[in-house]
């Protein structure tokens, strides 16, 4: 994975954090990710970290930032759905980090989803298949124990539907409804030519256990690489430091 220190040293540094994986294919996405991010804004200065599991770490990036004279980094949690990851983990990180480096001011921007972009992104990777043009898709998505956040993931596939007029229903790789489920539903509304479309950042274990499950069906790719993710993390980047000038004004 790339570094890109960037040249505009009064800008804050961007540091795109994944969830990280034992799958390399993971990791090379988020640095592929990121390597676009970097491109999109020439100068900037951009890393990447993972909470577990790949290096670097978020620790290890933060310091590599403040021992580089920075005094300020937006990190931009790479996760689709705000659960313990970016509500605890990460904010624990970030705090341990404020300690040890008091001169180096970090925010923790939101996490991409919800967000239409990535309903875009997702569309796309569905049309890549060249299925027909009214398929039924199946949303794969990671899974929750909330409920409640089961529930918002599966707004991502009423959105798809709104925005391109395809039957859809949602599936998890870790919980209920599965991809059967999901299938059986869409065959009872009609649907004929069905496809799965992973709403996962990166493939991965999970995505190959929902491509198991399903074999006879189509399956697009990780969101990945995509024009839209890279708006949609410059925007949550922007965001922050906005909400930084405000609340130091």
């Amino acid at each position: 994975m790339r570094v890109r220190p960037g040249s505009n040293r009064s800008a804050p540094v961007l540091i795109g954090v994944g969830h990280g994986s034992r799958d390399p294919r993971s990791a090379a996405t988020v640095g592929a990710v990121m390597d676009a991010v970097a491109a999109a804004r020439p100068g900037y200065p951009v890393r990447a970290a993972f909470l577990d599991l790949n290096a670097p770490s978020v620790e290890r990036v933060l310091d590599a930032v403040a021992a580089a004279g920075h005094r300020h980094a937006v990190v931009v949690p790479l996760l689709l759905g705000s659960a313990f990851h970016a509500r605890v983990d990460l904010p624990g990180l970030l705090a341990a980090a404020r300690q040890r480096h008091p001169l180096l001011r970090v925010d923790q921007a939101e996490v991409l989803g919800p967000d239409t972009r990535l309903v875009d992104a997702l569309a796309d990777r569905v049309r890549e298949l060249r299925a027909a043009s009214d398929p039924g898709v199946i949303v794969a998505a990671v899974g929750a124990s909330s409920a409640a956040a089961n529930a918002r993931t599966g707004q991502v596939a009423d959105e798809l539907a709104a925005r391109t007029g395809w039957r859809t229903e949602i599936c998890f790789a870790t919980t209920e409804p599965g991809v059967e489920v999901a299938r059986a539903r869409l065959l009872a509304r009609g649907a004929r030519h069905i496809v799965v479309a992973p709403y996962f950042l990166a493939p991965g274990l999970l995505t190959d256990r929902i491509a198991a499950a399903a074999t006879d069906l189509a399956h697009a790719g990780a969101l990945g690489v995509h024009p839209a993710l890279t708006e949609l993390i410059w925007n949550r980047y922007d965001t922050a430091v906005v909400e930084r000038h405000l609340r130091s004004a």
